[in-house]
Order: structure tokens, then C-alpha cells, then sequence
């Protein structure tokens, strides 16, 4: 079987952002990232049955090492420092830190386990691989020309909205944000440059840093829930872990990568932490969960307290996207702020078939656990309940409000 990872490019910029910090500030972090797919009862066949290629696929995985036009492509980043790429040029994945296995209740099972310094590299390239192999066994030729139908729709809508933009509006910026549940490389760089070429001046890029090098596109991207969640588990008041992990930050990048995400204990507790101090620091915000209106909204507020004007910041929206709910949240938001949109699965895996909601997601580091509290339903992720009551608690944040 051919490998589906053939470069360790092949995954989101937030990765290079995000390990650059770790290894600079706490690199000897230990952690645990767990596998989890949210919607196994709409499955076609169980997931356990694509296991032995699986794991075939990882032992190729932890035999690549970045190339030199790859490394010399990350050191033309300026926020990429040279001692990092140094780093990466040493790198390669270690096959004793991850199992992929079938646990006691008959479910695919993937564990991570190691120095957070490699075992945060796994989710992006595990992720493509269990989606690519999983579609695999169900495609067809009627499939894929349902794909380009559904793909060509979604450009005749963008180039109408193009039309219908005034000279006055801000730029609508659309990027792709799908390689975690991509129906396939070949699939998504499709979609990329058929977006790119129908819409360069709305298409403006991707997180995936080895298509946005193949292509000449941007590569786009700063935090994950990850790198906040760590700061649960490390040497500051659990109180603080927010205010740290954006402070950590700031000193890494001074004014680069201004974009902060916002859910990892839910809005609300993230703006009682998200102060005038790092409102002015930081460019923007993420909404990854909630309702993106009342979200929007409750950012308005936050920063016109503090007398910011909010058309110099940036809300960038990643929550299920699709081309439509982007161009509403456009309309409603494009005389208050700069608004950007970064589309998953709806861009690169609408075949008419379920796609897979799968995640590998941090539930440990040094030994303690750590939580997202989601604005959503069904996006909170812990081990430990116990853990999960005493952050809620923490936080102020009801049961009921997740």
C-alpha cells in the first residue's frame, strides 16, 4: 500500500506555530492525546476493520524526515525561528509513541503517548490517514462525480457573492481549513486550486503548509485548543492557565500570529481573562464553537468597552462552516469587524457521503489532566470527570451551558 503521508508538510501550520512554543518554553512537557470519532452509529463498516493499514500506514509515517526545500520553505516564514528549523531538520517521528488498537467495548482505539515535542506532530497526519483509508473502501466513480457537482456548486455561489460585494465592503476571505477530515490529498488540492483559480481574490489560502508550498498560496494558522489546554497542567494557578498560555505567546511571536482562540473554557471565561492588555496585543479572535452570532456579538461588546475600535480587529470563524453560513456571518459582522473564514470538511470531504467526526485531542500532560469546555454540545473532552467538575468550577461555568 502506498503511503498517504508522504511529507511531513502534509499538515496544518498551528503544528510548526504551536511546537516552535513547546520547544522554546516547556519542551520537556510530557502528554497523552486520545482518539475519538463523535459519530460512530453513522459509519458505514466499523472502523476497526481498516486497523492492520492503519497501522502499516504509521510505521511509514514515523520513517519521514523533512526534506531540505521543505525545511529552507519553513525558514522563509518570518515568525519561524532558525534554531526551530534546526530542530526539524533532526525530527522524526517515533513509532513506540503511538498504538493503534480495537478497546473493550470494539472500537477503533489510537493512543498517543510521549515528550509533547513529538506527540503533538501525530493528530493532523493520524487524522488524514484514518479518513483516507476509511473512503477508501467506499468509493466509486458515481462518488466522485457527485464531489466535482457539489464542488462546482459551491463556486458559482462564491462567484456570485463576488458580484454582489461592494467597493466599499472589506475583503470576504475564505481559506481551507480541512485536512484533518479530507476525503484525500488528491482531493483536497483539487478543491484548493479549483477555488483558488474561480476566486483568487476571496480564496486566499489554506492551513496546509505543503499545499500552500506546492500552490504559492498562504499557509494560515496560529493556536490549537492544545496549546492553551496544556497550561492546565503546568506550572501556573489553573486559574491563570489562560492568561499565561496568551502571555507565552506573545513573548514567542511579539505582534506575529495575533489570532487567539477562544472556547478552550468558553467564551465568556475567556473574556473575563482576555483583558485591554491583550486585546490591544492580539489582532483578532477564533470562534471554533457556539453560536458564531451570539459569539461575534459578545467580542463587539468586549472590545468597544474597553474603547477599541473594532474594524482594526479580526474575527476569524472555523466552527462547521459552509459557503453560505460564511456569507451571513459576513453580512452581519463586516461593518463592526475584519472577518475571515476558515472551511474544514464541507470543502474537502462533500461527496454526499457521511463524513467521519473524528479527533485526536491532548487528555493528559505531566501527568494530570487536562479539558476543552466547549460552547458546543458534544465537543467537550476529558478523561477525568473529576478534572472537568473542579475547571467548571474554577471557571463558573454551569453543566448546562456546554
Amino acid at each position: 500500500m502506498s503511503p498517504i503521508i508522504q511529507s511531513l508538510l502534509d499538515t496544518d501550520l498551528y503544528k510548526f506555530t504551536m511546537l516552535q512554543v513547546v520547544l522554546h518554553k516547556f519542551p520537556q512537557t510530557h502528554s497523552v492525546y486520545h482518539f475519538r470519532c463523535r459519530n460512530l452509529d453513522d459509519t458505514v463498516y466499523p472502523l476497526t476493520d481498516i486497523l492492520d493499514d492503519l497501522n502499516e500506514q504509521l510505521d511509514h509515517l514515523c520513517q519521514l524526515n523533512f526534506k531540505e526545500d521543505e525545511l529552507k520553505y519553513l525558514r522563509s516564514m518570518r515568525f519561524i525561528k532558525s534554531d526551530f528549523v534546526d530542530y526539524l531538520e533532526l525530527f522524526q517521528l517515533k513509532r513506540r509513541f503511538i498504538k493503534a488498537g480495537i478497546d473493550s467495548e470494539g472500537r477503533l482505539d489510537i493512543w498517543v503517548e510521549g515528550p509533547m515535542v513529538q506527540a503533538m506532530m501525530f493528530e493532523i497526519f493520524v487524522l488524514a490517514i484514518v479518513n483516507e483509508l476509511y473512503f477508501r473502501r467506499i468509493r466509486s466513480d458515481a462518488v466522485l462525480v457527485e464531489g466535482e457537482r457539489r464542488l462546482q456548486a459551491k463556486v458559482a455561489l462564491l462567484k456570485t457573492y463576488v458580484e454582489e460585494q461592494k467597493d466599499s465592503d472589506p475583503p470576504f476571505l475564505v481559506s481551507d481549513f480541512g485536512t484533518r477530515r479530507r476525503y484525500s490529498l488528491d482531493w483536497q488540492k483539487h478543491v484548493i486550486q479549483t477555488f483558488h483559480d474561480a476566486a483568487p481574490t476571496i480564496f486566499r489560502g489554506t492551513s496546509n503548509v505543503l499545499i500552500a508550498k506546492e500552490m504559492g498560496i498562504f499557509p494560515i494558522g496560529t493556536m490549537a485548543h492544545e496549546f492553551l489546554q496544556a497550561f492546565q497542567a503546568l506550572d501556573v494557578r489553573l486559574r491563570d492557565f489562560q492568561k499565561s498560555a496568551l502571555e507565552t505567546w506573545v513573548q514567542e511571536y511579539r505582534g506575529d500570529l495575533g489570532i487567539a482562540l477562544t472556547d478552550v473554557v468558553g467564551m465568556d471565561a475567556f473574556l473575563r481573562d482576555f483583558d485591554l492588555y491583550f486585546a490591544k496585543l492580539f489582532d483578532g479572535l477564533r470562534h471554533d464553537s457556539g453560536d458564531p452570532y451570539e459569539w461575534g456579538d459578545k467580542a463587539y461588546h468586549h472590545y468597544r468597552k474597553f474603547k477599541i475600535d473594532t474594524k482594526t480587529k479580526m474575527l476569524t470563524f472555523s466552527d462547521g462552516l459552509d459557503i453560505e453560513r460564511a456569507w451571513g456571518l459576513y453580512q452581519y459582522f463586516k461593518d463592526r469587524f475584519q472577518v475571515s473564514f476558515g472551511i474544514g470538511t464541507n470543502l474537502t470531504n462533500d461527496m454526499g457521503q457521511t463524513p467521519l467526526n473524528i479527533v485526536l485531542k491532548l487528555v493528559e500532560c505531566n501527568g494530570q489532566s487536562v479539558a476543552k469546555i466547549s460552547d458546543s454540545p458534544g465537543k467537550t473532552m476529558t478523561d477525568n470527570d473529576t478534572f472537568l467538575a473542579y475547571l467548571r468550577q474554577v471557571f463558573e461555568i454551569q453543566e448546562d451551558a456546554e
